[in-house]
């Protein structure tokens, strides 16, 4: 496995899911604040916002970009508010931390999240200061994955060059694009039967350690 990486430097992580363990449910909590915000801002009430919330994040990628797209909501507000979360139970990973430190060339956190929450997250799981640059959504023009625009607004932000890239992600539909536009895929999750995933894992740590040992 570790042949079909050698041409990889440029290493691209999504946070949610990924960086750390499901088991952690940071989206547990951000999922009851994104469904409050819902019921706040369309005078909805609980049921209605949830169903909206899961609704918006199947059609467009994310809430936040339905809520956007139909109802012209301030995204800024929104993703400080939904991500407002307790961190205080999760826990740091040094292995992690040292065999991404120790991958050839650059690292890169990209995420449907906002850069503060995904500086809270490597903060607190002892991923501070090892990743080159940190995407939010606020750095692709607020578009989310899986939509092509999102990942060309990062690329052109950035300037990594895809035939040399590996894409980590907990969501399949997440790694379509990236695949098509030539990146290695590595799902971080259970199997999903789908054409353009190379490799899968649940342990993103025992993973790279094949890569870098």
């Amino acid at each position: 496995m570790k042949n079909s990486f050698s041409h990889v430097c440029h290493w691209v992580f999504d946070l949610d899911n990924t960086l750390y363990p499901p088991e952690a449910a940071l989206f547990d909590q951000i999922e009851v604040k994104m469904t409050a915000y819902v019921m706040r801002e369309l005078k909805v009430d609980h049921a209605r916002a949830n169903f909206l919330r899961d609704h918006y994040w199947q059609k467009y990628g994310t809430t936040l970009s339905g809520m956007m797209q139909e109802h012209d909501v301030d995204p800024l507000p929104y993703l400080t508010e939904v991500h407002d979360i307790s961190l205080d139970h999760m826990t740091q990973d040094l292995t992690l931390r040292s065999h991404i430190t120790n991958l050839p060339g650059r690292k890169i956190v990209y995420t449907n999240g906002s850069e503060f929450h995904a500086e809270r997250v490597l903060e607190s799981r002892g991923l501070a200061g090892i990743f080159d640059a940190i995407y939010g959504i606020e750095h692709s023009d607020f578009h989310p994955k899986p939509a092509r625009a999102a990942y060309e607004a990062i690329i052109a932000r950035d300037g990594f060059d895809t035939t040399r890239s590996a894409m980590f992600e907990d969501d399949p539909r997440n790694l379509e694009v990236p695949h098509a536009m030539g990146m290695k895929t590595v799902l971080v999750g259970p199997p999903a039967a789908r054409p353009y995933i190379h490799h899968r894992t649940c342990d993103l740590t025992g993973f790279l350690g094949q890569l870098v040992t």
